[in-house]
């Protein structure tokens, strides 16, 4: 028993089409020789869907993150975007000490960075998606 990554592209007409995660880690690491033309000067919904698998087949979703992948002119992974995901990321980092100075006054700036981050860079599926989810996951995996 393992764990598995999935990766689903979700093109404008909800068409899924998965994406060998080598694929995607070059594309995130931005590989000069890795891009998806089609895609180029899109913001392109994405679901990273976590298997258990069971002699290399898929036998439950653990978890799914929804996420938007930028893509720039090229077909490559939008550096500035990217890093305006991962520096918006660090910044949900709840303060490890509370400013003692004025302990009335709370540190909301974490949940600010939060809701900016889910309304950037994360999406919510329809049921329809979902369901596609599944069957792109466990029907189209066993063929």
């Amino acid at each position: 028993m393992g764990i598995g990554i999935r990766v689903l592209l979700v093109d404008d007409d909800d068409f899924i089409k998965r994406l060998p995660l080598t694929r995607y880690e070059r594309l995130v690491r931005r590989d000069p020789n890795e891009q998806l033309l089609q895609y180029a000067g899109k913001r392109i919904r994405f679901a990273e869907v976590a298997v258990e698998l069971e002699d290399r087949k898929p036998v439950q979703i653990v978890r799914v993150v929804y996420g938007i992948l930028p893509f720039d002119s090229e077909g490559m992974v939008d550096a500035a975007e990217y890093e305006k995901e991962m520096r918006l990321s660090a910044e949900m980092m709840p303060p490890i000490l509370a400013d003692r100075s004025s302990p009335k006054i709370v540190n909301a700036k974490h949940k600010f960075a939060r809701k900016r981050f889910n309304d950037q860079f994360r999406w919510e599926p329809t049921p329809q998606i979902e369901k596609s989810i599944v069957e792109v996951i466990f029907v189209k995996g066993r063929r």
